[in-house]
């Protein structure tokens, strides 16, 4: 019996989630200066991937509707 290997990529939903509560960390403001640092590089790193993610998709479905159009 052959075992599957788990995903290494992060859900999208799960992406955003982490996202929104790191940005949630920025509004509040009241951590230390150096987590607010780390909050907004991970922030910054989160929010390409999403962008990434996204752009990726939607190339994808511009090639499936370009492919249903022929």
């Amino acid at each position: 019996m052959t075992e599957r290997a788990e995903p290494t990529e992060t859900r999208f939903e799960d992406l955003l989630t982490t996202l929104e509560r790191t940005i949630a960390q920025l509004a509040d403001g009241t951590a230390p200066l150096e987590d607010l640092v780390a909050a907004h590089q991970r922030a910054a790193s989160l929010l390409a991937e999403a962008q990434g993610r996204l752009d990726a998709i939607n190339a994808r479905a511009e090639q499936v509707t370009r492919q249903l159009t022929e």
